[in-house]
């Protein structure tokens, strides 16, 4: 019996293309899935309340795993609504079965997500929606981490707008630049050293350079990557702290 086997190009793919394979399932995800992006949201703002109200390590484990656990579910049943596409494209009963069944699971997930935030967040805060804010203004730390984050999704999210066959590398802008001189503008404002800051600067310099010298960015690049993150940074410590 014969044995169907793919092209010998398909699994030769390096570690950068098998990741950028994957990123390109989630980001497809994303857009062509008004649920998939509620769920990405919630669950995006669902962690970083997780961090300002200080879970404990086993705790925010928790949640992590609810928050993946909805969005793993909602590509899965993404995918099983393709599939069933793929396999019939006209009204079956049980197609229709199918799908209900996947997107059950992806309510049970939202269920479970919901009880494990509500365990571990509100009755953490006491019910005080303030409690949050407030947290956030006495911590320098978790004011950097919102600000990485925030340049971190900028980036990608431009990458995504513009068209980017890759998004972990080169195109417009330069990640690693962005996030370089993100951590340069966060040790500034959290340190207040001018002689720290320098040191950081020359660093994040360092960095810009060197994905100009192997060619993977441009100086445009680079530049508008070093510009989006000091100044994403400089916004959120400006409005937050």
């Amino acid at each position: 019996m014969s044995s169907y086997k793919k092209p010998g190009s398909i699994y030769s793919k390096g570690f950068i293309q098998s990741v950028n394979a994957a990123l390109e399932g989630v980001v497809h995800t994303l857009k062509s899935e008004r649920n998939m992006r509620l769920h990405f949201l919630a669950g995006f703002l669902v962690l970083i309340a997780g961090v300002y109200v200080d879970l404990s390590a086993v705790e925010f484990m928790l949640l992590c795993f609810a928050v993946t656990f909805v969005l793993v579910s909602e590509m899965f049943n993404t995918a099983i609504e393709y599939s069933v596409d793929l396999i019939n494209a006209e009204y079956h009963p049980l197609a229709k079965v199918v799908k209900d069944i996947a997107a059950g699971a992806v309510f049970v997930s939202v269920v479970n997500a919901a009880i494990v935030g509500y365990i571990l967040l509100l009755r953490r805060t006491g019910w005080r929606p303030d409690g949050v804010f407030i947290r956030i203004k006495q911590s320098p730390w978790h004011l950097s981490l919102i600000a990485l984050l925030a340049v971190i999704g900028l980036v990608l999210l431009i990458k995504v707008l513009r068209g980017e066959k890759q998004l972990l590398r080169g195109g417009m802008p330069s990640g690693h630049s962005a996030v370089a001189f993100a951590v340069w503008a966060a040790v500034s404002f959290v340190s207040a050293n001018a002689l720290v800051s320098m040191m950081v600067f020359f660093l994040a310099v360092l960095v810009a350079k060197s994905r100009m010298v192997n060619s993977i960015h441009t100086l445009w690049e680079v530049i508008a990557g070093g510009a989006l993150g000091a100044l994403v940074t400089l916004l959120v410590f400006q409005l937050l702290s």
